[in-house]
């Protein structure tokens, strides 16, 4: 009997409800931890370019900025409220990951095991505990592996349809998703899938995810492919701070459950085996080899792992019930009290479980994410502070001057609650919407260090610093914590905007 195909009197169903609830569990954990600290900086940039809306930004394409802009339309600054689309991705990505393991032939039990051991790994956990492109990037790949799966089960090609709206999706979303598409080509090149090569449906499909990537391309085109630029600059900084290091080891310990690394293993050995399903290896195997030697970081192939994992328990429910019944209550005991065991630890570790007592502690001493969503409240405060003490001339036209996204973000999203003007920064999209007309005469300048303001800017002084209300040390407080207020800059507005673009 060939895998995903059983008896007629063995046909399994879906299993809904398990798999429903398993989803609103882990929705329900984010929805009452998610209020926690505060927004992390790589929130705030998408915050800040959602008040600016374009086909295009500097780190990545329109898509979340997009949702995020609805989400303030609804919400406001709530970080559960903003958050809430994370968390309903990583809920369908749950969901869908049982329906992966349906549709390969698993029963009931098997298809819960999938989605609860992609539900209790620390990258999925992770990605409903913030609002950032990979959230969804994690939505879109799983999303296209089920359709793909579908397409290969019916034979029917109109499937290609919704692959390629997923894969346009997913262009807008995070540009990694062409590594996946590049897994697509080689699995129907290399594989019996060959023959959708003379669908129409297949173009069509393809038509349609290039139609829904082309704005964004136009944008790329119009700005000379800075996105192209940054990722440069991003990859080279990544791998020379050795952030690239440990690929393969975070494909156990960050992509996956530990305990679910059996199940992973052996739905890649299955896809191989089998010539159905083959297609679905490449699209693994591919992606994970272009990482791999272009030094991509642990977290990028996390996506693809809920298809592995849907097929290896199809593959293990039927290996269990050649067992006896001791044996497959042992061997599933084992696996359920593992997984659960690597699912409350990556809980503790990604998850704010708690304002104040140990865990806290814990998630701020192992998590670095976790300790860059503290201080900006008390950050814009401070600034605001600063603003109030000069004198009233310097107040009537004073500026604020970021380094940094996280920083940009901040001040303009807190800032007008204490009325403060929008921040000029130099970095990503910010750098292309320039600076104020007229400039400012005055400026408090955050984030960079007291040598390169002296030889940039004209009369610096030092005028406050940057804390931690943790007591933990942040990227703020450790590498630039000095505020200065300092005159205009040394070279025209025109040559210093020029001169001083930055990636970050």
């Amino acid at each position: 009997m060939q895998l995903g195909q059983t008896s007629e009197h063995a046909v399994p169903k879906p299993a809904l409800k398990w798999l429903l609830a398993c989803a609103a569990m882990v929705t329900l954990v984010h929805l009452l931890t998610n209020s926690r600290y505060g927004f992390h900086r790589d929130e705030w940039q998408v915050l800040s370019d959602a008040l600016h809306m374009d086909w295009g930004f500097v780190p990545y394409p329109p898509f979340t900025p997009a949702i995020e802009r609805i989400g303030l339309g609804l919400f406001g600054l709530s970080m559960v409220g903003l958050r809430l689309f994370s968390v309903i991705a990583q809920a369908v990505v749950i969901v869908v990951t049982g329906l992966m393991a349906y549709e390969l032939g698993a029963g009931r039990k098997a298809q819960f095991a999938a989605a609860l051991a992609v539900a209790l790994s620390l990258l999925p956990l992770f990605e409903g505990t913030e609002f950032q492109y990979t959230s969804f990037d994690n939505l879109w790949w799983v999303l296209a592996a089920y359709f793909v799966i579908r397409l290969l089960k019916t034979e029917n090609p109109r499937w290609w349809l919704a692959i390629g709206a997923v894969m346009g999706m997913g262009a807008l979303t995070k540009y990694t998703i062409f590594f996946l598409a590049t897994g697509m080509v080689a699995g129907l090149v290399l594989t019996s899938a060959r023959r959708f090569f003379r669908s129409v449906w297949l173009w069509a499909g393809v038509s349609l995810a290039l139609l829904m990537f082309l704005p964004n391309l136009l944008w790329q085109i119009r700005h000379d492919f800075i996105s192209f630029h940054f990722l440069h600059s991003i990859h080279e900084r990544d791998v020379g701070q050795g952030r690239a290091d440990g690929f393969f080891r975070d494909q156990f310990l960050i992509c996956t459950n530990l305990f679910a690394a059996p199940l992973w293993i052996a739905g890649l050995w299955c896809y191989l085996r089998e010539p159905r399903y083959r297609m679905l290896a490449w699209m693994y195997l591919m992606p994970l080899a272009l990482l791999a030697i272009g030094k991509g970081r642990g977290y990028y192939l996390g996506a693809a792992y809920p298809m592995l994992i849907a097929m290896g328990a199809a593959a293990a429910e039927r290996w269990l019930a050649m067992r006896s019944p001791l044996w497959r209550r042992v061997l599933a005991s084992i696996f359920f009290i593992g997984l659960s065991a690597c699912g409350i630890y990556s809980a503790a570790l990604v998850l704010p479980l708690a304002s104040s007592g140990p865990l806290m502690k814990f998630i701020l001493d192992h998590n670095g994410d976790m300790r860059e969503e503290t201080g900006w409240n008390e950050m814009v405060r401070t600034v605001a502070d600063i603003r109030d003490s000069l004198p009233p001339e310097q107040q009537a036209n004073v500026g604020v001057l970021v380094g940094n996204y996280g920083e940009q973000g901040a001040i303009e999203l807190l800032g007008p609650r204490y009325h403060l003007p929008a921040p000029i920064s130099r970095t990503n999209s910010a750098w292309l919407r320039g600076y104020p007309v007229p400039p400012p005469t005055t400026l408090i300048v955050l984030g960079d260090s007291r040598e390169w303001l002296e030889s940039h800017f004209t009369g610096c002084r030092l005028a406050g610093h940057i804390t931690s209300p943790y007591g933990v040390e942040t990227e703020e407080s450790r590498y630039h914590s000095d505020i200065f207020v300092c005159g205009p800059p040394r070279q025209p507005w025109p040559e210093f905007w020029k001169s001083d673009q930055r990636f970050g």
